[in-house]
């Protein structure tokens, strides 16, 4: 039986030679032949992806940290089963942590119906090498490994607007079709090779081109290649050389990223970061505002929204290289989730999220430096002690 497929380690992004005056974007290590759509309403989304479920012939492969025990979530457990007992192989991984609150009689069912499940890091202490902080925060669905879906949103109804009596939450997601697909199905398949020591065979052909995206899965696989999308975004944003677009919900920056961040201002990039005004943590978004100030003298311009929970992880830069997925610029994605990011040297897509960006900062909030200095004092003190225990938010 083949092995897993994994994704290749990430090349930096060249040096210019002597007196070439800028920096080239690699794109080797890439996937051409790709196509991606952008999806930042989650009723459009989920439509796609049980499109792509009922379509599917072969495989369905479906990695989530959150499987509510919702409206979403069983609508998602229902096409699961039915394309089981249709014949394909449907295999699902779910968080512990994320969905503990799924009905075990509803994952019942969907064994009974033929769906293997497989709990990512059950709930249980008293195993060895048993860990709380070790999750699996992907967002991940591959059909018959061609295409695929990445990005922010869980399978729960906080994604879905408030009048459809959802959460409202701010997201965004991508579609891939195309060798990219596959790459994505692969990290799937080491994941459930890892932790079951059950391999199989992958599904689509890696050779299949259905557009021109140049298409990168970038995975923090367990241990392995754990700074692999930390790195990409340094690069990245060394390599800027006009404008950075970037929106994270839970934005505590570690050093790497915010000295990047701090030299491309310098450099006279427009630097625009867009942070949630509210959270679901208040003692997060206390030591996320307690970052503000070094970044905001910096150069950096930061803008809240002010709507529901802003919940995207994505990247613009030059309107050239461009991020979507789960990866959270904090100690836990960095440290101990599994995370997947969808990189792209398309020119396309990242004007559709560029645009979007454009769209979400005119609404939001901008926090200049001066009236950060003037907060009150009672926010300073609770800042400053919430970013104390920021490693273990």
């Amino acid at each position: 039986m083949a092995p897993p497929r994994t994704p290749q380690l990430p090349r930096r992004l060249r040096r210019p030679k002597p007196g070439s005056g800028d920096f080239e974007w690699d794109g080797a290590d890439y996937r051409d032949g790709n196509r991606l759509t952008l999806y930042s309403r989650a009723e459009n989304l989920y439509a796609a992806m049980a499109a792509a479920i009922e379509d599917a012939r072969e495989t369905v492969h479906l990695e989530t940290y959150i499987l509510g025990d919702d409206r979403v979530g069983r609508t998602f457990a229902e096409l699961l089963s039915r394309r089981a007992r249709a014949g394909t192989r449907v295999r699902l991984i779910y968080d512990a942590v994320g969905s503990i609150d799924l009905d075990p009689a509803l994952l019942t069912r969907m064994r009974n119906a033929g769906v293997q499940a497989l709990e990512y890091h059950p709930m249980a202490p008293w195993r060895p090498r048993w860990s709380w902080n070790r999750r699996d925060h992907r967002k991940i669905l591959v059909c018959d490994g061609r295409v695929g879906f990445a990005g922010g949103m869980n399978l729960c109804d906080e994604h879905l607007p408030a009048e459809e009596g959802g959460g409202g939450w701010q997201d965004v997601h991508a579609r891939v079709e195309g060798p990219a697909a596959c790459d994505l199905d692969g990290v799937f398949r080491e994941t459930w090779l890892r932790q079951t020591g059950r391999a199989f065979e992958p599904a689509g052909d890696l050779h299949a081109r259905v557009g021109g995206a140049r298409v990168k899965v970038a995975a923090n696989q367990e241990f392995l290649r754990r700074l692999e999308i930390r790195e990409a975004y340094v690069n990245a944003l060394r390599a800027a050389r006009s404008e950075v677009l970037i929106a994270n919900s839970y934005f505590l920056p570690g050093r790497r990223i915010s000295r990047a961040l701090a030299a491309a201002a310098r450099r006279g990039v427009s630097v625009r970061a867009l942070v949630p005004g509210r959270l679901d943590s208040e003692a997060v978004r206390l030591a996320v505002r307690a970052r503000y100030g070094r970044l905001l003298s910096r150069g950096v311009r930061l803008f809240e929204w002010q709507g529901a929970m802003m919940h995207a992880k994505a990247v613009v830069v030059d309107r050239r290289w461009s991020a979507v997925g789960s990866y959270n610029l904090d100690y836990r994605s960095l440290r101990h989730n599994l995370e997947v990011n969808l990189h792209s040297l398309d020119a396309d897509f990242a004007a559709s999220l560029a645009e979007l960006f454009e769209r979400a900062l005119s609404g939001a909030r901008e926090i200049t430096l001066e009236a950060w200095r003037r907060r009150p004092l009672a926010d300073k003190i609770l800042e400053r002690a919430a970013s104390l225990f920021a490693y273990f938010f």
